[in-house]
């Protein structure tokens, strides 16, 4: 399979304005994402897509590659579609797979991109994938900036919220806490027909793109990573990124390419 990586990113982030600039031990937090995905063997290429300079600066100038995309995107999805499109004009070739990367999720590994697109690799009817984790604790389960999601016996997402799912009202005893983690894979002809779909009414309230293709009633297969993961959408979840990547055995990989 020839499968490219992209991870979106842009300055303008309403809760944490700036955030891919971010320093995390020397090193602005698109850096990280970026050269963790590039460790991924199973791509073909990563780019960053952006559309502020600043950015784009940035990652040319440790030999990364990015492209230029449309500051009107509401949703990563739709900014990785346009992305995709332009790189095939540019670089003259056709991908099967995408693989989506969140631009806030710094400790991104590539055994948990690995995962994500494992299960297209095996069965020809999954269209997209996308990863999950088991949530550890109240605080996140409450938290607003966390995408909850609830899946049925065969892990195909059910729904995605950003208020506790499934309602702890009764407790939900028995069901996993879970939620979304910041890898999303699609074959390359079901981006490019998510990308021709209007934006639904529960993606729009629920702030949650992956939403739109649930209400299209389409399928989301979702892959459960173990791996302890934070993305980051306040000051608060920086600090606290910082710490946990302390001992982070893949900084070493690329720290002297990556710092300011």
């Amino acid at each position: 399979m020839n499968i490219i990586g992209v991870i979106p990113a842009r300055m303008a982030a309403k809760r944490l304005p700036n955030k891919p600039m971010e320093l995390i031990h020397g090193i602005p937090m698109i850096g990280h994402v970026y050269q963790r995905s590039k460790l991924c063997q199973d791509f073909s290429e990563v780019y960053v897509a952006t559309c502020d300079s600043e950015i784009m600066d940035y990652i040319n100038k440790i030999g990364g590659k990015t492209i230029l995309t449309a500051e009107s995107h509401v949703g990563a999805i739709d900014r990785v579609a346009e992305a995709v499109d332009l790189i095939e004009k540019q670089d003259d070739i056709i991908y099967d797979t995408v693989a989506l990367i969140q631009g806030d999720e710094p400790m991104v590994t590539p055994n948990m991109i690995a995962c994500a697109i494992s299960p297209l690799m095996m069965e020809p009817d999954i269209q997209i994938t996308s990863l999950m984790s088991e949530i550890t604790s109240d605080d996140i389960f409450e938290d607003q900036n966390e995408v909850k999601v609830v899946v049925d016996i065969n892990n195909y997402a059910m729904y995605f919220s950003r208020e506790p799912i499934p309602s702890k009202r009764k407790g939900a005893i028995g069901y996993p806490r879970l939620k979304l983690v910041g890898i999303t894979v699609f074959r390359r002809d079901f981006l490019t027909e998510f990308n021709t779909m209007f934006q639904t009414p529960l993606e729009v309230v629920e702030s949650i793109d992956l939403i739109r293709i649930i209400e299209n009633g389409m399928k989301i297969k979702m892959v459960m990573t173990e791996q302890v993961t934070y993305s980051v959408d306040t000051s608060q979840e920086l600090e606290k990124i910082k710490e946990l990547m302390n001992d982070d055995y893949l900084i070493h990989k690329y720290q002297d390419i990556c710092k300011l």
